[in-house]
């Protein structure tokens, strides 16, 4: 099967600083580049961390005016709004993927670390990309028809090596519906197991009927 790694979707110009970028300098560079994040980064390439416009907020907060009540803020958001250079303003260490991972396991990462963006280095842990979670989503913009023949070419057929006439797939936004019926019963699970693991598959349903029963255990 064919996953889309991360190289294909990531955006391979990325924005970086230096770690004694100024505050200004920071702002200055997201505004050019039109983007919500810099990466920052030795002189080597390595990414150490991330700055991103949630980053630099805590400062516009503590200049409001001092006589309005305003909530306490939390001692990162003070360390935060203390900050002048990249280094101090940071989050760090930077959570970064691999080019060759599959969407999930990029997904999977931003998600169990609570990051809207991955930086993406190669063997060498040197930058050589970023990928955010819109990136991650246009798998979901396949269309129908490339979506029915991988599942027919490469589970049906080359994975599961079943007749051509066994099962029929009909995909609709995503969505896809099985018919048809498999020579074993245990294989029902499969079919619709790796189906669902196609780039771009939102649901599967099955209605798959089969001619032996291989998981009745009391025969």
């Amino acid at each position: 099967m064919r996953h889309r790694d991360v190289s294909r979707l990531m955006t391979r110009e990325v924005v970086t600083v230096p770690r004694n970028a100024t505050f200004k300098d920071i702002v200055r560079a997201l505004r050019e580049h039109g983007v919500s994040a810099v990466a920052v980064t030795d002189a080597a390439g390595h990414p150490l961390g991330v700055i991103s416009e949630g980053d630099l907020l805590p400062k516009s907060a503590d200049q409001g005016d001092w006589f309005r009540s305003l909530p306490r803020p939390e001692p990162w958001e003070s360390d935060k709004a203390a900050g002048t250079t990249a280094e101090e303003l940071m989050s760090a260490p930077a959570i970064c993927a691999r080019p060759d991972w599959t969407v999930a396991e990029a997904a999977r990462l931003m998600e169990s670390q609570r990051v809207k963006r991955l930086l993406v280095v190669d063997d060498a842990d040197v930058l050589v990309g970023i990928v955010t979670r819109g990136d991650l989503l246009r798998i979901f913009l396949r269309d129908d028809d490339s979506i029915r023949r991988e599942i027919i070419a490469d589970i049906l057929d080359r994975t599961l090596h079943m007749e051509p006439a066994a099962v029929s797939v009909e995909v609709e936004d995503g969505q896809v519906t099985l018919h048809g019926a498999v020579r074993f019963r245990s294989l029902v699970p499969v079919v619709e197991r790796l189906c669902r693991t196609v780039d771009g598959v939102v649901r599967v349903t099955q209605q798959l009927a089969w001619e032996t029963d291989d998981t009745d255990t009391g025969r």
